[in-house]
């Protein structure tokens, strides 16, 4: 009887000891899933996650200010899922390739980064944006290039303002694997703005 007692009382002390180690074991397999094993995949739906994500924010943004009729239009959020997933991979392999090309982390190579990313990515990533979405709406090339020469400056200025702060925390601080992730947590922010920028003249249709 005493052994029984005793035995149970130590299942009581080890069980919650196990279950951390079982909870930890979980995240860290979770982590090599997602960011390791899946870094391109993950890379690409939390892309288009968080690009959805912004545009509903916006949305909502809209609705109570009586911009918006009715509080969501998800085929419009499906269209900014699709074209941030789509764009997911660009983000992928640039930050990779970046980081091989100037593998350093000291301020030199963190603003020579930075330099390159408004220099060539930023603007790439929004002309993709624009002919992703104007593709989507059933646009002509010719109207959306309508569109990116209307829109554009506006949309670069804006990026030039936000992004060099937050990818120096990026370029800096963060390795590799962890950098899209980032970025698309921060472009759901910017998204926001861009999505306005995208839809402010497109309201009535």
């Amino acid at each position: 009887m005493f052994a029984i007692r005793s035995l149970r009382t130590g299942i009581r002390q080890i069980s919650p000891f196990k279950f951390q180690m079982r909870k930890e074991s979980m995240f860290h397999r979770g982590v090599t899933f997602f960011f390791k094993k899946n870094l391109f995949l993950t890379n690409s739906i939390t892309s288009g996650v968080c690009m959805a994500l912004g545009d509903l924010v916006q949305q909502e943004f809209e609705f109570q200010t009586k911009v918006l009729p009715e509080r969501y239009d998800w085929g419009r959020a499906g269209r900014m899922f699709t074209v941030g997933t789509a764009m997911g991979p660009l983000h992928h392999y640039y930050y990779e390739y970046l980081d091989k090309v100037l593998p350093k982390a000291n301020l030199k190579t963190v603003f020579l980064k930075i330099a390159c990313d408004q220099a060539f990515a930023s603007p790439l990533t929004l002309i993709s944006f624009f002919y992703g979405m104007g593709f989507l709406e059933h646009k002509t090339l010719q109207d959306s290039t309508a569109e990116i020469k209307k829109k554009l400056m506006y949309a670069y200025t804006a990026d030039c303002m936000y992004w060099p702060p937050v990818q120096f925390i990026n370029f800096y601080f963060l390795p590799t694997h962890y950098r899209v992730i980032y970025i698309n947590v921060a472009t759901m922010i910017f998204n926001i703005f861009l999505s306005y920028m995208k839809h402010y003249d497109q309201r009535s249709h």
